[in-house]
């Protein structure tokens, strides 16, 4: 079975890539074959158009949180909001989603779905600092429009599976809050490098069969990244290979999951 594991931006260039782990499960090995960097979004659908059977673990939020869907009156159905959505520019976006804020009181200006309250993850309306908000405003789109099964938003019988994943409940699993990335090349640390070997250590031990159920086959130069986009990508491989040995109909996330958000795929939020 080959797995993918995604590491997203919302603005790909030459600069800050899509970045793309193809591996191979087998049994439980998880053999990654090659790092694959992207420089547009057009590259990333068409890796969306490649044949199946697969797995794709993609680290960006496919939906919205469904407080925010019923205050703003959005259609109440997964496909139906992100068509709304798709027929949009980025600046009528975040006029929408910056109208929503202005006039609500402060702690109830963004959202977060039960998935994100789980994984102590930010709100997908989130459109500063770390712009998860425009990261679903150019991926969701591009999910909605291929046949991607994407289990509790658009179940099929597509071959081809999309998973929602966060690295970095991965790695806050085995390295706490440490930091061990940063695009900034004049904010790179020693610090953050040890940070990456330690993480690495830990990914080639016998905790993360227990915990994730695969044994990882790869090269260590993946943490010599200091971006950290190649181990980020690595991460949610590991976290679709984890849901792909769940299984078929809901690869490891709850039955009850809300049709609106969707889950984040990860033993700890299964299990929480």
């Amino acid at each position: 079975m080959y797995i993918y594991g995604i590491d997203f931006t919302s603005t790909p260039s030459k600069r800050k890539h899509i970045t793309c782990i193809e591996a191979v499960l087998e049994g439980d090995c998880l053999r990654v074959k090659e790092l694959q960097r992207w420089t547009s979004l057009a590259d990333f659908e068409h890796f969306l158009q490649r044949s199946g059977p697969w797995f794709a673990g993609m680290d960006f939020p496919f939906a919205m949180p469904r407080r925010f869907i019923e205050n703003i009156g959005w259609p109440p159905a997964w496909r139906d909001y992100v068509g709304l959505v798709s027929q949009w520019d980025r600046a009528q976006f975040r006029t929408t989603l910056d109208a929503y804020r202005a006039d609500r009181p402060n702690g109830d200006k963004e959202h977060r779905r039960v998935a994100d309250a789980r994984a102590g993850a930010i709100s997908p309306q989130k459109l500063y600092g770390t712009p998860v908000g425009l990261m679903f405003f150019e991926g969701a789109p591009r999910l909605l429009n291929s046949d991607l099964c994407l289990p509790g938003l658009r179940d099929n019988d597509d071959s081809r599976i999309g998973l929602e994943c966060y690295p970095g409940l991965l790695a806050r699993r085995y390295i706490g809050r440490l930091t061990y990335k940063q695009d900034d090349p004049t904010k790179q640390t020693y610090e953050q490098q040890q940070a990456r070997l330690m993480l690495w250590q830990h990914l080639q031990s016998e905790q993360l069969w227990e915990d994730y159920g695969v044994r990882l086959q790869t090269d260590a130069a993946l943490i010599d990244d200091p971006s950290g986009d190649a181990i980020d990508a690595l991460l949610c491989a590991i976290q679709a290979a984890w849901a792909a040995r769940c299984s078929a109909p809901h690869y490891g996330q709850p039955s009850d999951v809300d049709p609106l958000e969707g889950w984040i795929h990860d033993p700890m939020l299964t299990n929480a």
